[in-house]
């Protein structure tokens, strides 16, 4: 039923709402309910990721070796490792700079790929130094990359890191395509290569206590020491200068007899910027379990850090090493903890949006409570303004106002309000009186 104007509010009514308008404002209400609630939903949404897709490399390799003592730690924190093998470091890039991968993290060795603003990725911590290593053969004695110019070379393989920083160092030593014979291939078959001739070096990388390392440092081949590390290392600034001391591979036999100048790459937990902050402080603990031991080639508590401008550094990283997991992941379970913070997204600002109401409300309350009387302070101020307009109004004229003025005064009487409110309606009726005053005076003076 269409809403009928009060008879009594002959000059302020406002034209009621038209049905297109009313459908509209309908409309409206619905589509803002509807986004109000697709909202909450995303951010209520408890949707634990209890699972962590991990780049890795090649099997047997450095970055398999850290993967595989990562798993067990998250294990206990109700994370799983779903650990992917890859050729390594620039596969894994590769997989985490693509946003739709499955890829969550990985790791990636230093100065072997060129990052972009667009990649959306971001360090979690440096983890590791990774040695570089190059094994030869033959009596002369090789402290040089160019001392190998003309001889049978193998770099690594593919979609590795080894590969970029073997070629980067051999070019600023003159060892080229040209006038070497530089081969790809993998750890295992470099080593059987080197042992039977058919190669004259080899590049590897990996910890001095892998199975790998410990084969070749073991064997009758020959480690190269870099004389010429901190010139190479200011060419090439993702390099550090790391020293193999004497006799750490045996003590017995005194190998190796001098100590020996290294290369080492750094490897970097690398992750997409879209990880849930409670994963990030996981994989930190972790991080610092397998990495934060004394090894060959760093103190105590060297690894993991943040020392790295390869990527952006995770800003739960810095918050990480400045002040040690947040109180809530510290000391509740992994879930509970992620529970809580997620539903804290919604509770604060809906605790913060609820106190403002609640004090808006009495001056909301204040205000309809004024509008339903304002309504008919105009209806007067109209009604006087027309009788004192009016130099010689007629009977029939004076008889209307009479009329109204009792009709604005009987739905005055009417209004339902609040107590305290009861002395505005008063104030109203006062106002009621003073136009009825007035008019009298006008019907008076127009008798005589």
């Amino acid at each position: 039923m269409m809403p009928r104007h009060n008879p009594a509010l002959q000059r302020s009514q406002k034209t009621p709402m038209t049905p297109a308008r009313r459908r509209l404002l309908t409309i409206g209400l619905i589509v803002l309910s509807a986004a109000s609630g697709w909202m909450m939903m995303i951010v209520v949404e408890p949707a634990f990721q209890r699972t962590i897709v991990m780049t890795s490399g090649a099997d047997n390799g450095i970055y398999r070796g850290f993967a595989d003592r990562y798993a067990p730690i998250l294990k206990r924190a109700g994370i799983k490792l779903d650990i992917r093998g890859s050729s390594g470091s620039v596969e894994n890039y590769e997989r985490l700079r693509e946003p739709k991968s499955i890829y969550d993290v990985g790791f990636i060795q230093s100065g072997t790929v060129s990052p972009k603003e667009t990649d959306k990725l971001q360090t979690i911590a440096a983890v590791s130094y990774e040695p570089i290593w190059v094994f030869y053969r033959g009596e002369t004695s090789v402290d040089q990359l160019s001392q190998l110019r003309g001889k049978r070379i193998s770099l690594g393989v593919p979609g590795s890191g080894l590969l970029n920083v073997a070629q980067l160092l051999l070019g600023y030593s003159g060892v080229t395509s040209q006038n070497s014979t530089l081969l790809q291939m993998d750890a295992p078959a470099a080593y059987q290569r080197l042992e039977t001739g058919q190669i004259d070096a080899a590049f590897f990388i990996g910890r001095p206590d892998a199975e790998m390392q410990k084969t070749l440092l073991n064997s009758s081949l020959k480690l190269m020491s870099f004389s010429q590390a901190d010139a190479l290392v200011q060419k090439i600034p993702s390099l550090a200068k790391i020293i193999l001391p004497r006799a750490s591979t045996s003590v017995a036999e005194d190998l190796p007899r001098t100590d020996v100048t290294l290369l080492g790459a750094t490897a970097l937990l690398v992750s997409k910027d879209t990880m849930h902050p409670a994963l990030i402080y996981m994989l930190l603990d972790a991080a610092r379990i397998v990495h934060g031991h004394e090894h060959y080639f760093t103190p105590l508590g060297t690894f993991p850090n943040t020392n790295t401008e390869e990527f952006p550094i995770s800003d739960d990283s810095v918050r990480y090493f400045k002040s040690g997991q947040p109180f809530l992941y510290r000391n509740l379970p992994f879930w509970l903890a992620s529970l809580i913070e997620r539903r804290l997204l919604i509770l604060v600002p809906f605790a913060a949006l609820l106190i403002g109401l609640l004090q808006a409300l009495p001056r909301m309350v204040e205000t309809r409570m004024r509008k339903r009387l304002v309504v008919w302070y105009r209806e007067i101020k109209a009604l006087e303004d027309e009788v004192w307009n009016s130099t010689a109004p007629t009977r029939s004229q004076i008889a209307q106002w009479s009329d109204e003025i009792e009709s604005i005064d009987a739905n005055v009487s009417r209004i339902r309000i609040p107590y305290r409110y009861f002395q505005d309606v008063y104030a109203l009726k006062q106002a009621i009186g003073v136009v009825r005053n007035r008019i009298a005076h006008v019907a008076q003076s127009a008798k005589g």
